[in-house]
């Protein structure tokens, strides 16, 4: 059962209400099959394993305020119920969709008096809490520093973005993995054989095929297995098999996990540019398959492939700054789906060619002498005389037009053609900067014909200027 306001007429003790809909007739397969103790909890076992801290604190009765951060279906909103459960406090669960500043002064205030008057805790539970805005969280603070209410939020968003820093601070933050195949195996199962709360009285057997392809198409995510295996179940006789065409009937709407404001997006698009980066187009394409799929904005995609183009590949492939712009380009002019063509074709063009982050260095090593000689006056041969005065001061003297010089060195290779002779006319930079070298040429793709033609340019220094 998803946590929210507190049932009307009833008391607030949450696992009367949960009983209750656990035994409606009709109810999910996912919240009659809820745990009831941790014994029957399925994973997070580097949480609630035998010694662990959290089995611990549970078991001495002294759980502190905790958020739980983990993806949908890892059980935290049951981890939640288990832990008031076995702690004997008094539960308020808040939904942070529709809970407000007055739903929250309300249970702060009950918990005092429950505190008082029984000398009762008080479990505060708030799902999805990173929906809560800074003034909902600052409401809380002061009651969970003072031991007035116990908070369990559970979220699906890193917490360290979506929860004020006093307030995570004063919490113990737990992170729930997705569920293993095998622990999904297990959990179904148990719903196929439990014959008070599953399917066990439909006598059903599952096909192997069936059961792995439920176990991997669930994607980590318990709800959604058991969700699935109840629609499957519904296509079969009593005493029939579910078999893979009807498990795979049942998850073909499953939406992936993403949320384009959220971690999955942050997450998915590292793991894509760093594929880029490692060269592994296999990855790099899979990843850009996932993003579509969730419905990624394909040209928040291609921009960041333009960024990659010049950051990690830059001059070992100068082509690849024009692919990469093609494909914004193309994907503009056409829209999805056929977006997807010069998205995967620059992808691959960007994961498969020689790698070079050069380009960002010289950059930056050139700001760096920036900010140290932001005053330095442009050399006096590099200056435009405009004014007779100026060229009597000297602007514009010595500097030697480059089309005018006859190249010192013929080019020995047609390729070697192709680029500018390597001889130095004249010094560019400030004085207190003469000799400095930003741009290191990678030993890949393009860079490789670069590098010998700037050493050889470099080491062709003129004296110094009149």
């Amino acid at each position: 059962m998803r946590a929210g306001r507190r049932l009307p007429g009833q008391d607030a003790d949450l696992f009367s209400a949960l009983d209750e809909v656990k035994a409606a007739r009709g109810a999910p397969l996912a919240a009659r099959m809820r745990p009831r103790t941790l014994d029957e909890f399925l994973g997070q076992e580097h949480l609630t394993g035998p010694g662990r801290m959290l089995r611990r604190v549970i078991e001495r009765g002294a759980v502190p305020s905790l958020i739980l951060w983990g993806p949908p279906g890892s059980g935290k909103t049951t981890l939640a119920l288990l832990i008031a459960r076995a702690t004997g406090a008094h539960v308020e669960p808040l939904s942070a969709v529709t809970a407000g500043v007055a739903d929250l002064r309300r249970v702060v205030q009950e918990a005092r008096a429950r505190r008082r008057d029984a000398g009762r805790r008080t479990i505060l539970f708030i799902d999805e809490i990173h929906r809560f805005n800074k003034a909902q969280q600052d409401v809380i603070l002061p009651h969970v520093e003072d031991g007035t209410v116990t908070l369990i939020g559970a979220t699906t968003e890193n917490p360290s973005f979506e929860v004020n820093a006093p307030l995570l601070s004063r919490c113990r933050v737990l992170v729930l993995r997705a569920l293993t195949e095998e622990e999904l195996t297990a959990l179904a199962q148990r719903a196929l054989a439990d014959r008070e709360r599953g399917l066990g009285g439909l006598g059903l057997r599952i096909s192997a095929e069936a059961l792995t392809l439920l176990a991997q198409g669930a994607g980590g995510d318990a709800r959604a297995a058991l969700n699935a295996l109840e629609i499957a179940a519904a296509q079969v006789e009593p005493g029939g098999e579910i078999t893979a065409a009807h498990v795979r009937e049942a998850l073909q709407h499953r939406a992936p996990l993403y949320d384009k404001a959220g971690d999955a997006h942050y997450d998915t698009i590292s793991a894509f540019i760093k594929s880029v980066r490692a060269s592994d187009p296999d990855a790099a394409v899979y990843w850009l398959a996932r993003m579509l799929t969730a419905g990624e904005d394909p040209l928040f995609i291609a921009r960041r492939l333009v960024i990659a183009a010049s950051e990690d590949i830059g001059m070992a492939d100068p082509q690849a700054l024009l692919v990469a712009v093609a494909a914004q380009q193309a994907v503009h002019f056409l829209g999805m789906p056929e977006g997807m063509y010069p998205l995967a074709h620059a992808t691959l063009y960007l994961a498969t060619a020689p790698k070079s982050n050069s380009v960002g260095t010289a950059y930056f090593a050139a700001l760096d002498d920036v900010q140290r000689t932001l005053n330095e006056p442009v050399p006096l041969h590099l200056r435009n005389a405009v004014t007779g005065l100026m060229r009597q001061l000297g602007y514009g003297r010595g500097y030697r037009y480059a089309h005018d010089d006859t190249p010192r060195y013929p080019p020995a290779t047609p390729e070697e053609a192709m680029l500018p002779p390597p001889v130095k006319l004249q010094e560019n930079l400030p004085a207190p900067l003469r000799g400095a070298a930003y741009y290191q040429p990678g030993r890949y793709g393009y860079e490789a014909r670069l590098r010998a033609w700037l050493a050889r340019r470099r080491a062709d220094v003129p004296a110094e200027e009149p």
